[in-house]
């Protein structure tokens, strides 16, 4: 028997009408944990027995959970635990960036089955609807030509695209991307490929990847501190991924480091990627950008160290600001940039400045590292849709 203090799962309801989200729990249950037998389902989100039954039941016939070996836990009746089937429903992400658009198909666990990149030209939407159309196309067929059924279980698209969006700025602007955003691309989108999308920026995608297969599998409050181009943060409260009233929430990149500077300089210009590249003189644009700078990073470069030793300071502040608001259980650091550069960063920026989060008896440290992934955007865009479909969530109690 598996003790049930050791099971990470939501509770349900055993009310009337609440038959969505009660599956939903399951499934997350099942996702978090793997394999639960019925009892343990329903001693972890305390729903009866009856109720788990029924619910493993539809899934089955839904192809979304599968028995396996059963086992024998002492005197008792042995019992049958179910897994999740992976092929039970794909998912296809898309990132829209600067220079680069990227695109993934992924299973309902987060496994990626099908990738594929393109470079993005200039002049907006004009010239880069086509090249993004073309990539989820090709996607879309290598993951048909790895599960046949695949097209019949994909549950959406999900976009992501650096932030702030609804907020006015020159087409040319290098931290917002104007064009695409006055650009109808959730609709274009629906109506080309049929699916049903949806939109998230960057941060906010990286963090929902690092909830699924990440650092932040299992937890319930964690802040994603997103370092690419720009610089974000994807916040995971109360077990959901919050956006804000517009899609904005945790652009922790644009915050003044100091209200008294009359250049107004923000974070983002001291700490991101594109700092860096400022820094080095290297064209952002140009390929194989990611492994030059990890070469740089791991090789003890005077430039690379510089740079780490001042942008770690300003990096310390945002930690301790999102500590400060949000008490998340731990913080994040992910992003595109690469492990030998994310690593120096994390060690330069300890110690980290005090705040509430700095407390004895933590089970988590202040500070990790995630995911050190170009891809993991991409990946995120695509974990969006399966959530939707399958995280529990206080909407599916009122459906």
């Amino acid at each position: 028997m598996t003790d049930p203090r050791q099971i990470r799962a939501k509770s349900g309801t055993n009310h009337e009408g609440t038959s969505a989200h009660n599956r939903r729990v399951t499934i997350d249950a099942l996702r978090v944990n793997g394999a639960l037998s019925r009892a343990d389902l329903a001693r972890a989100t305390r729903l009866t027995k009856q109720t788990v039954s029924n619910i493993i039941e539809e899934l089955e016939r839904d192809g979304l959970v599968v028995p396996q070996e059963a086992v024998r836990n002492g005197r008792g009746q042995p019992s049958t635990p179910y897994a999740l089937v992976s092929t039970g429903a794909f998912a296809i992400g898309l990132q829209i960036d600067r220079y680069v658009t990227r695109a993934v198909a992924v299973d309902l666990v987060g496994t990626q089955l099908a990738r594929a990149e393109a470079d993005l030209p200039a002049g907006g939407p004009a010239n880069g609807t086509k090249v993004v159309l073309d990539l989820i196309a090709g996607v879309r067929g290598e993951l048909a030509k790895v599960v046949a059924e695949s097209e019949k279980r994909l549950v959406g698209l999900g976009v992501a695209m650096p932030g702030p969006f609804g907020v006015d700025g020159a087409d040319n602007d290098q931290w917002m991307m104007e064009a695409w955003q006055k650009f109808p691309l959730l609709e274009t989108l629906a109506a080309r490929t049929g699916l049903n999308v949806s939109l998230q920026n960057d941060a906010a995608a990286c963090a929902t990847a690092e909830r699924m297969v990440g650092a932040a599998h299992g937890l319930d409050n964690a802040v994603c501190l997103y370092l690419g181009y720009g610089i974000g943060a994807g916040l995971i409260l109360n077990s959901e991924l919050y956006r804000g009233a517009n899609g904005n929430a945790g652009e922790i990149g644009m915050a003044l480091l100091s209200a008294g500077d009359p250049k107004r300089t923000a974070l983002e210009h001291r700490a991101s990627l594109a700092s860096l590249y400022l820094h080095l003189g290297i064209d952002a644009a140009a390929h194989g950008v990611h492994g030059d700078i990890g070469r740089l990073a791991a090789g003890d470069d005077p430039r690379i160290l510089e740079w780490v030793s001042h942008a770690a300071s300003n990096l310390r502040w945002a930690v301790h600001l999102v500590e400060t608001i949000f008490d998340p259980q731990t913080v994040i650091v992910c992003g595109g940039a690469p492990e030998a550069l994310a690593r120096r960063l994390l060690a330069a920026m300890e110690p980290l400045l005090p705040s509430i989060a700095d407390r004895p008896g933590r089970n988590l440290p202040r500070l990790t590292l995630g995911m050190t992934d170009p891809w993991s955007v991409a990946l995120g865009a695509a974990a969006e849709p399966i959530g939707r479909a399958f995280d529990p969530r206080f909407s599916a109690i009122m459906k």
